[in-house]
């Protein structure tokens, strides 16, 4: 998702190009994608992005938790070995997760096991504008929540990610 793109090229791409152009904005589902590209053409930015949520908030309780479920934990197993996808790797590493003392990376991996215990899903959040101490607090503090109310905030959560995605790759 380096290279930005024009609106209107997203418009005029056919459906299987826009699908694939836009399938890595949320995190290893390209279905999404795929239903927005029906809803074109798109006057500006933020009709994109909001067909680009409303796919997310309107899907199945199924289809939402495998989105929660393709999403890597911050600092988990799929940074250390090098496996995150290009985005994910950028926006980790600007909240500075790949910069963490050891203290802070035991306490997030600790924090990481206890929500996915609790929730069945891993924590997400938009880490961009964040720190690691903003990111742990957060954490911590979303543990008190009972799994529906998570639900519901890692899709928020999710759908932040992606206008902040669409965003960085779509120009005028």
């Amino acid at each position: 998702m380096n290279a930005r793109i024009t609106l209107a090229a997203l418009n005029a791409m056919p459906p299987e190009v826009f699908a694939a152009t836009l399938g890595a904005i949320y995190e290893h589902s390209p279905w999404f994608a795929e239903r927005a590209a029906e809803k074109r053409p798109f006057d500006d930015l933020e009709q994109l992005q909001a067909a680009m949520a409303s796919e997310v908030c309107n899907a199945a309780v199924r289809e939402q938790l495998d989105l929660l479920l393709a999403h890597p934990e911050l600092a988990g197993k799929a940074a250390i070995r090098g496996e995150l996808t290009a985005e994910s790797t950028r926006e980790q590493k600007g909240a500075g997760l790949d910069q963490c003392t050891p203290e802070e990376f035991d306490r997030l991996q600790a924090l990481n096991r206890a929500y996915r215990e609790k929730f069945g899903f891993p924590f997400i959040i938009a880490v961009k504008g964040h720190t690691r101490q903003s990111i742990l607090a957060a954490m911590s503090s979303r543990l008190q929540h009972d799994r529906e109310r998570e639900l519901r905030e890692c899709v928020e959560q999710v759908i932040q990610i992606g206008r902040f995605r669409i965003a960085e790759l779509v120009g005028a």
